[in-house]
């Protein structure tokens, strides 16, 4: 099958782009040839990460906010236009089917962004319950470029390009819009690197422009792009989990804790029932970090052994940069998941950990 491109295609590649799959039915870029210099200069100055392979789903009608309250477990009706919120989409028996961003763009207009790996599963999932619905489901993915800025100077850059739309006061999970280079964009002051940080969504046809001018002003700044593995070990810094890493059907909000965006109170949704049931008994293993020992990031599924029994599995490992340490994501029985317990990883020490390891505070995230 032959994999899609994004309206970035060709300019990446023209900067060194190491392409490779990213789910879907696309093609992105994995690194630019060195993810620890990628990694590096978005937590230092400024960084621009193609993420066009993600679905974008455009959610209309009178019955849009029912559709979409019904299939996430947080709250869309306790959303207001400008507004954005984390969510999972959940299976009957509380998998995570998905994880993904919604928009709430006007009283009867959503827009829902999920994963690259599971666009097509989101959109087909997201059309079937729509049917009798006075709700209309249109896949915007190839007509929407999504190009996300992050950084300590990502606002800055940004600020200077955009004159008609305040950022300084664009508080985080919101999103307003303005004019870059003539082109009107989506401003939404989300990500996922744990640093100050911008999505802006561009009409594909008008992708170019918008990326040819973040670099033509991006220099003073320090901008430079970064690839998927970047943002993977970035996420990994901060315990973000993802979702076909860290997270799938098999797990719920319980096990990977995305728990406190469930809201119970909003009345019925897929997975209610379920996620009542296991937040009364628990979930009996908890994801948590790992700080490796050694200089070697573990395979996923590496067993993780507490006196030579094994007590949970690798799901994730990699550098981080920012810190100086092999770090490591985990599912472990939940009786282990204590912030300093030492366990073994490829018979060296390794300690847990429940807080992220850059940031914990997430200073940088409302700077």
């Amino acid at each position: 099958m032959t994999l899609r491109r994004t309206p970035f295609h060709a300019l990446a590649s023209a900067m060194g782009a190491q392409m490779g799959p990213v789910g879907g039915g696309f093609l992105n870029v994995h690194s630019y040839g060195d993810v620890r210099a990628e990694h590096l200069n978005t937590r230092a100055k400024v960084g621009v990460q193609d993420l066009s392979t993600m679905g974008k789903i455009d959610i209309k009608g009178p019955e849009a906010e029912a559709l979409v309250d019904h299939l996430i477990v947080n709250d869309a009706a306790a959303m207001r236009p400008g507004q954005a919120r984390y969510a999972s989409v959940c299976a009957p028996d509380g998998g995570i089917m998905d994880d993904l961003t919604v928009f709430r763009l006007a009283a009867e207009h959503f827009l829902v962004v999920s994963g690259s790996r599971n666009r097509l599963k989101m959109r087909d999932w997201f059309t079937q319950h729509a049917m009798g619905r006075r709700a209309y489901v249109t896949d915007q993915t190839a007509a929407v470029a999504f190009p996300t800025i992050q950084g300590p100077n990502a606002r800055a850059l940004l600020q200077t390009l955009i004159e008609d739309a305040n950022l300084t006061t664009l508080k985080r999970w919101t999103f307003t819009h303005g004019i870059l280079d003539g082109t009107r964009v989506m401003i939404s002051r989300t990500g996922v690197t744990g640093e100050l940080g911008f999505e802006l969504f561009v009409p594909a046809d008008e992708a170019a422009g918008v990326w040819n001018a973040l670099f033509a002003a991006g220099s003073a700044f320090g901008l430079k792009p970064y690839g998927v593995k970047a943002m993977f070990t970035l996420g990994l810094e901060k315990l973000y989990p993802a979702h076909g890493i860290d997270m799938d059907e098999t797990n719920t909000p319980f096990h990977v804790g995305t728990d406190a965006f469930i809201k119970f109170d909003k009345g019925d949704f897929i997975g209610r029932d379920a996620l009542l049931r296991l937040r009364e008994t628990g979930a009996p293993t908890a994801w948590v970090g790992l700080k490796l020992a050694g200089e070697t990031p573990a395979p996923d599924l590496t067993p993780v052994l507490l006196d030579g029994r094994q007590i949970g599995h690798i799901t994730y490992s990699d550098h981080g940069h920012s810190v100086g340490a092999v770090l490591a994501s985990a599912h472990i029985d939940r009786e282990f998941a204590v912030e300093g317990q030492m366990v073994t990883v490829l018979d060296q020490p390794a300690t847990v950990a429940r807080r992220a390891f850059f940031d914990p505070e997430g200073l940088r995230l409302h700077s």
